[in-house]
Order: C-alpha cells, then structure tokens, then sequence
C-alpha cells in the first residue's frame, strides 16, 4: 500500500454526479476508508474502482492509498486522507489572483441570531454574501465551474468564452472570475431582473444580453443555441455538477467543521432554493454524515411570486432530486422582504430577498426548538430598486 497524491491518478474523465452518490455516501456514512485503490505500476486507474475514486476525489481529499496487482486492507479515516484540507485557508489574506482571493475569504462566518434565539432555540446564520466578488453565494459556483471546466472541458481553453444565464449574481461572480483566465462572459439577464445589474455586470467588462423570459431556467435554450453558434462555452449553472460539487466539498464541509468547532449539531438547517446546488449538497453532506438526524427544509417562491435568485421546484431543478428535502416552504416576496427588515433592523445584518426569505421560512415552521442553521445566500444592495417599492416599518 501506498498513499499518493489523487492528483498524480490518472483517470478517465469524471462521470455524472449521480453515478457517484452512492459511493460518496458510504464515504461519508463511514468516515473511512478501509481498502486501497487499484492502479497500475504508472497510476493508471483499474476501471473497477473508477467510481470510488471519483466520490473520493469530488469529497475533497488529498489523497488515497494505492496498490498495485491485487486490494489491501487499510483503516484510514478521511481526515487521515486530507479530507479537512480544504479548510486550510489563507489566514493571513495575502492574495496574488481572484481563486486565492476567494479561498481567503473561506470559511464564510457563521453568526447567532440573538433576535431569533431564546433558551430553547440556538439560531445561527451562515454568512455567504461576505463572498468576494458579487456578494454571493454564486462566487463558489463561478469560480469553480471555471476551474472544473480547464480541467474537464476542452472548449474553455479554445473559445475562451462563456456564456450564462443568471439573475444577477452568478453573472458578477463569472464576470469577477473570468479576469483571471482571460476568459470573455456574455451573462443573459431576464426581463424581471433589477435594471442595476446591467450596470454591474458592464463595468465589470462583460456584456449583457436582456431577454424576453421572466426566470434564467427559461432563457436557457437560448442560451445553449447561442453558444453553439458562437462556439462559446454554455457554463450552465443549472446542469453542471460542478455547482453541487462546490457546495458539498467547500459549503458543507466548511459548515460541519463550524459547528464542531462550538460542539453544536443542527436540528435543521434551512436554505432557498434556486439552481438546488447548494440545499442538494448540504442535504447529502449532513444526511449521511449524521445518519439522518439533521432536517433540511428547502424555501421556494409563493405561487406566481417572484424572489430573485430563488425558483419553486416544478420550474425543473437537477440535484433536488437526488437527495431528501424534508419539508419545502412557499414564501412570498412581501415576507422575504419582512424576513430581510427583520434581520437588517435587530441583528445590523445587510442580508439579500433570498435570505429574508429563508428567515421567514424558518418562521413559519410549527417548532423551531433546538439549533437551526439558516444560509444566507446574498447581500442586500442589488435589490434598491426592488426594496423602493415597498413600505418598511
């Protein structure tokens, strides 16, 4: 046996994420690792732990014991494999491009909410628009479907060009991203999106391109038939695992290490729904790491309600379905904005619509007893325009 760096295995190209589940949830059940990998004498992958290696590799270790000719027996955790690596992060801020920039700001603070906390009930909130570059929780979807897509798909290394359809935030963030890989960002924006973000997304040197639809979701097909025309690459927030991959191996991980940290376990954590990337990978991160015993509630728009960022789950969501929501919310738009006063007023917190959104959909469920963990995914100055229309005591 030997333990070698995962990056020196040479390997076929990784397949769809719901090929892997299964195996990076006994990964996970068993926080082990307890036979070696089979490779050959020049780290060549044997295809029959194909997938195995790859739930391994989309966990985030650092690496994993080999053999040669026939399996060995081995007990290894996966801390012992540098699965807790991710979290060594750049104390100090010192940054020489945008990917160590945003790793610098890693993990992203987890707060108490002492408004919404009393002696039976522990609030705290996970803080995502103190991302770099728009604010968001998107910054760790467009960095690392950049980053997973020089290593998977040729295309970004010829055309250098992206194409995306966003509501505003996985824009900024691709837009931000792309100055360090000379890469050139078309961001399509629907008609209901806030008339700011033009104004962002151009100074930030991309170009914009306003659509007919209402929802990105439905701006999709244009999006895909443009790209094959231009022979840009569709980065597809929507479809491309690399978001779910983001948020099981950095948001997760990062989540679970906090609340270890201050010997707490949640009872439930509450996220809003939009692409599903990061309530999917949260549920199948703490699911199988704590056997079950954390509830995960998913926040959707109303019915014929709009909330920026934020979609209900029949306008098609690709990662929801492979893992269990334990009970999904309807908000509306008027208590995303009450849930965001709320939060501004008491805790002095600029949190965005999508995270008034998960504070009122915590508030509406029957007991809310024991600690909830609720992620805020953005901040609040992109919606002026849509914050104006409305009276906020």
């Amino acid at each position: 046996m030997k333990l070698v760096s995962i990056e020196d295995v040479k390997s076929p190209p990784r397949p769809p994420i719901e090929e892997l589940l299964d195996e990076a949830a006994k990964l996970l059940r068993l926080g082990r690792v307890t036979e070696t990998i089979l490779v050959d004498e020049e780290y060549n992958l044997c295809m029959e732990d194909y997938r195995r290696f790859h739930a391994l590799k989309i966990l985030g270790v650092r690496c994993i014991p080999v053999s040669v000719g026939s399996k060995e027996d081995v007990d290894l955790t996966l801390e012992d494999l540098g699965f807790d690596k991710d979290l060594e992060y750049n104390s100090l801020r010192v940054c020489r491009n945008n990917s160590e920039l945003i790793k610098s700001c890693w993990p992203t603070p987890l707060v108490r909410l002492n408004f919404l906390s009393n002696s039976l009930r522990d609030v705290w909130a996970k803080l995502e628009y103190l991302n770099p570059f728009s604010n968001s929780i998107k910054d760790r979807i467009g960095w690392y479907m950049v980053i997973d897509a020089f290593e998977n798909n040729p295309k970004i290394g010829t055309s250098r060009l992206i194409y995306e359809a966003s509501s505003t935030n996985t824009g900024i963030a691709l837009a931000c991203i792309g100055k360090s890989f000379n890469l050139k960002i078309r961001i399509y924006l629907p008609q209901t999106v806030q008339r700011c973000s033009d104004t962002y997304i151009r100074l930030l040197g991309s170009e914009v391109v306003r659509v007919p639809e209402q929802l990105t979701i439905q701006a999709i097909d244009r999006v895909r038939q443009d790209s094959i025309r231009d022979n840009a690459l569709h980065i597809n927030q929507f479809e491309n695992d690399a978001n779910f991959i983001s948020h099981l191996r950095f948001t997760s991980k990062e989540l679970d290490y906090q609340l270890k940290s201050i010997n707490l376990r949640p009872r439930r954590i509450v996220c809003a729904l939009g692409t599903s990337g990061h309530a999917s990978a949260i549920s199948f991160y703490f699911k199988n790491r704590y056997q079950d015993k954390v509830e995960i509630v998913g926040v959707q728009p109303a019915k014929d309600e709009i909330i920026p960022g934020m979609r209900r789950i029949e306008t098609g969501m690709k990662w929801i379905h492979y893992v269990k929501i334990d009970e999904v919310i309807d908000v509306t738009r008027r208590e995303a904005i009450e849930g965001l006063a709320k939060v501004a007023s008491m805790e002095g917190l600029p949190i965005g619509l999508s995270s008034g959104a998960v504070v009122a959909g915590l508030e509406k469920l029957s007991n809310i007893d024991g600690v909830s963990i609720l992620i805020f995914p953005d901040h609040f100055y992109k919606y002026v325009e849509v914050l104006a229309n409305y009276q906020i005591s």
